[in-house]
This record gives structure tokens, sequence and C-alpha cells, in this order.
């Protein structure tokens, strides 16, 4: 592949949208490599099989990439929460790139573990510290944790509009008030 665009370069990602490379999940990462010749040595999660099928797509030597990749890349990996701990203050979910967590506001959390991408974003989300990551030993589900991130990205969208939608009548009224007690004062 000479050219490769950012789909096909997104889907070699192994989808975990962790962070570790340095951008806000995969997609970004795959635009960075195809727009900017971002290096393609940031995916821990990925490891060395990612890094040579990245290598290939963009018509790079993966060589001088391999040892630092074997040094840091990550196995797979997968959250648990301690439930007994868990005071049910809701931070993880709002981190939780694929809606893996499940619960409710000062009820138990729990993990669903084949949503879980092992992303690791709900640790430091978690004030009383009940989340362990451990390594699992998963089967790639890149395709559905793309499907789940998108998933989780539309209701934030979603939600975001509802919100700016509560907030316009609300700015609508106060500008109406304010037409009228302006023309109450003409008077």
């Amino acid at each position: 592949m000479k050219n490769p665009n950012i789909n096909a370069i997104d889907a070699l990602l192994p989808q975990t949208q962790c962070r570790l490379c340095g951008y806000n999940g995969c997609r970004p990462y795959a635009t960075a490599i195809v727009e900017n010749n971002e290096s393609i040595d940031r995916c821990p999660p990925g490891g060395v099989e990612t890094l040579k099928k990245l290598a290939a797509a963009t018509n790079q030597d993966a060589q001088p990439f391999i040892k630092s990749m074997e040094q840091k890349q990550l196995p797979p990996l997968a959250a648990v929460i301690r439930e007994a701990e868990c005071i049910g203050c809701v931070k993880c979910l709002a981190v939780c790139p694929t809606d893996a967590i499940i619960g409710a506001s000062k009820q138990m959390h729990t993990v669903v573990a084949d949503d879980c991408t092992g992303c690791q974003l709900c640790v430091p989300a978690c004030p009383v510290d009940c989340i362990d990551i451990i390594e699992v030993t998963k089967q790639n589900k890149a395709d559905s944790w793309r499907e789940r991130y998108e998933k989780h990205q539309a209701r934030l969208a979603r939600e975001k509009i509802a919100e700016n939608n509560e907030i316009a009548p609300l700015e609508e009224r106060k500008k109406r008030i304010a037409e009228i007690l302006a023309r109450t004062r003409k008077k």
C-alpha cells in the first residue's frame, strides 16, 4: 500500500483507545500517521505485531523500532473493579471509551470483561483506587471495540446536543424577558 488512507491504518490498530500513543484514541493516531508522518512505533497495546503491519502499510522498515517495541509492548489487559470497595462515584463510567463499565450513582460498578479494552483510563479516575488492571487471554476484538467506541462517541454527542437544547430555551427565555423589560421601561 503506497499511500494508505486513514481507515486502512485505523483498521490495523488494536482499538484500545488508551491514548498511550499520545493521541486521543486510535483514529487520531492513524490520522497523524497518514497526514503528519507520525512514527509507527507509538502503540504499546499493538506491540510488535501492529508495528510490523503499520510498517508494511506505510512502506517503512519496522526493524529500527522492534527492540524498543518489544520492551514497551503490553499484553492483553482488562480492568476489574473490587466491587466491595466501589463507592459508586461514576467517575470511571465517564472515562471508559467503550462503555464497558456498568453501574449507577451510589451503586456498585462492574466491568463487562469482553467489552473492556484494557485502556487503563479508569484507574486514575477512581478516587478510592478500587480498580485493578490484570493480564487476560483475549482474542483480537478490535472491530468490536471500534464499534463500541463509535457508539460511545455517538452517545456523548447526543448528550451534548440534548444539554445544548436544554440550555437554548433558557437563553431564549432570558432574551425574551430582557426584551419585555426594555419595552416596559420605554413606556
